[in-house]
């Protein structure tokens, strides 16, 4: 469990680093609008104090040089969407602003309206004592630059999502073939010792030791096989035939009776001469089952309970096993099934993660945690289609 926490507050510390990120671009953007608004603001007040110099100008050979200074400060507004407008909103002037938005009257108090709320106007008083009203929004560049940290926060984490897609894709393939490998290579290894052990069985069974001991050294034998065959079809697609679900079930359960601890009961709730016809890889399903009652065995503390129930309804079929033990975590119902994770001190954190991919991906059923209290127990359920005619 230490390696998948330590992994997740990596990619925890990561995410919050780019977030980080984003909003110190966003706030310093914002920073960098609001200054340049500012400056535009005074700017146009700049233009309003021309506007009312030229008012001013009587004579305008004996002021040619104020004149000249006042008429350079009006035109030096390049950028900024202006109109100029008597006491009754009538326009008197404009500057950049596209013609075709004050040719007509409906388009000329639209566009009033929206310079009204944008910013606030700026009144000018003229020498006769009649005022105009400069009104003005933010220039085009001032626009592009307050939506371009918006865009900017997007792309940053619209990369770190791909981002992240693409590396646990890529992670998750090169596992795969690590796991697949291994799987192989441990069938391989194992296919060697089993068939001698195969070979000293029939020497037995000729010796004349107890029955009983020859009958039990033959199931763990033939569990071996069984135990080959799993880790040999890793990788590969099996093939799926019609296996009676309950005798599967019921075989899985009789072989780890005597293998647990006795002060676990396991029980069972289904009829064992019912017969639920299923899909199955009959090798695979019996080690989900197996892997699910050796969890539920291993969070009882000391004695308990283990149960193992079927609901055959008209379409699926439901397998619960419920046990007594410690309970889980909501909010690790779904990080259970992670590769790596584990609260044993031994272990690599693979079991429910291969019965999760057996289920749902060889056999198109659901493998999730249906109920658990912490200090109660657990209800792990599988859910399978059945045939249909």
């Amino acid at each position: 469990m230490e390696i998948y926490v330590v992994k997740q507050r990596w990619k925890a510390l990561l995410l919050v680093v780019a977030v980080i990120i984003g909003f110190a671009s966003l706030y310093i953007t914002n920073s960098l609008v609001k200054d340049l608004s500012l400056e535009e603001r005074k700017k146009i007040e700049l233009w309003a104090k021309a506007i009312r110099e030229i008012s001013n100008i009587n004579n305008l050979a004996d002021s040619s040089q104020n004149f000249a200074i006042v008429l350079d400060v009006l035109e030096n507004n390049t950028t900024v969407p202006v109109l100029l407008t008597d006491e009754d909103d009538n326009i008197l002037s404009h500057m950049n602003v596209k013609p075709s938005r004050v040719e007509t009257r409906e388009g000329a108090q639209r566009l009033l309206s929206q310079m009204k709320s944008s910013k606030e106007p700026i009144v000018v008083t003229l020498i006769d004592g009649s005022k105009n009203i400069v009104y003005y929004k933010d220039s085009t560049t001032l626009v592009k630059l307050t939506y371009y940290p918006y865009v900017q926060l997007f792309v940053i984490i619209l990369f770190i999502v791909a981002s992240y897609y693409a590396f646990s894709h890529s992670r998750k393939a090169e596992q795969n073939q690590v796991w697949v490998g291994l799987a192989k290579e441990t069938a391989h290894q194992l296919g060697t010792p089993t068939s001698s052990l195969l070979a000293w069985l029939e020497l037995i069974r000729e010796s004349g030791i107890d029955p009983t001991l020859v009958s039990n050294f033959e199931k763990d034998v033939s569990r071996l096989e069984k135990v080959v065959d799993r880790f040999s079809k890793i990788g590969s697609s099996p093939s799926l035939r019609t296996t009676n679900l309950v005798a599967a079930i019921g075989n899985t359960v009789e072989y780890l009776r005597n293998r647990i601890s006795s002060k676990i009961n396991l029980v069972v709730k289904f009829d064992s001469t019912d017969s639920i016809p299923l899909p199955l890889n009959e090798t695979l399903f019996e080690w989900v089952l197996e892997n699910i009652i050796r969890n539920s065995v291993d969070a009882i503390q000391s004695c308990g309970e283990v149960t193992i129930s079927v609901i055959d309804n008209t379409q699926v079929v439901f397998i619960d096993i419920t046990d007594t033990g410690k309970g889980i975590p909501r909010s690790h119902f779904k990080t259970i099934f992670q590769p790596g994770y584990t609260t044993k001190s031994r272990g690599w954190g693979l079991g429910l993660t291969l019965s999760k991919r057996i289920i749902e991906e060889y056999h198109n059923g659901k493998l999730f945690v249906n109920n658990s209290e912490v200090d109660k127990g657990t209800t792990f359920r599988i859910v399978l289609r059945k045939l249909h005619s």
